[in-house]
């Protein structure tokens, strides 16, 4: 007989191993400090990964890639529709996408490895999914994880699912508070 938390636990894990690149820490606060630890877990038809281009979710603001030794690291920027103050300054253009390229074939990822791509920033302000769309380039072939549901958060069924952050809803602020 299945308990309640061991169905959990195994519906986890099934979906877990249908997504080949998965954030390690799946939820953050709406508004607060985030840091996206992106896991790849295999290349693409057998060979090494040399290139991965995050597309980050709408509303994530002020990215910033953690550099990775043999990796060379590019943002791409983008004007926004609704600007935001942060430390006394308007941002009327924010990161929308990071690349990691590996700088020699010596630091490619092999299929038979593991690896992470870090970058931090503030999570959404509204509660609710935010996709972080992947394209990952190997030695032969790609993988686009760009899948998303048509409505909720299932990935169940999508061959190359997004990488999901569940935005919860944040406390209410005491006065003076600050969040990064």
């Amino acid at each position: 007989m299945k308990t309640p938390l061991l169905s959990l636990v195994l519906a986890t894990a099934t979906v877990a191993a249908q997504a080949h690149v998965t954030l390690e820490t799946p939820q953050a606060t709406a508004g607060a400090g985030y840091k996206a630890v992106l896991r790849v877990s295999h290349g693409c038809q057998g060979t090494a990964t040399h290139t991965l281009t995050v597309r980050l979710p709408a509303g994530f603001r002020g990215a910033k890639p953690m550099p990775k030794a043999g990796w060379a690291l590019s943002v791409q920027k983008a004007p926004l529709a609704q600007p935001y103050e942060s430390h006394g300054r308007r941002v009327t253009e924010d990161v929308v996408e990071i690349t990691w390229k590996a700088t020699s074939r010596e630091a490619w990822l092999p299929d038979a490895h593991y690896d992470e791509f870090v970058l931090r920033g503030q999570a959404p302000q509204a509660a609710g999914p935010a996709w972080f769309k992947v394209q990952q380039l190997c030695e032969q072939g790609q993988w686009d994880w760009f899948d998303v549901p048509a409505s909720g958060t299932t990935t169940r069924g999508l061959k190359a699912p997004a990488a999901l952050l569940e935005v919860m809803p944040a406390a209410p602020a005491a006065p003076g508070g600050h969040h990064h």
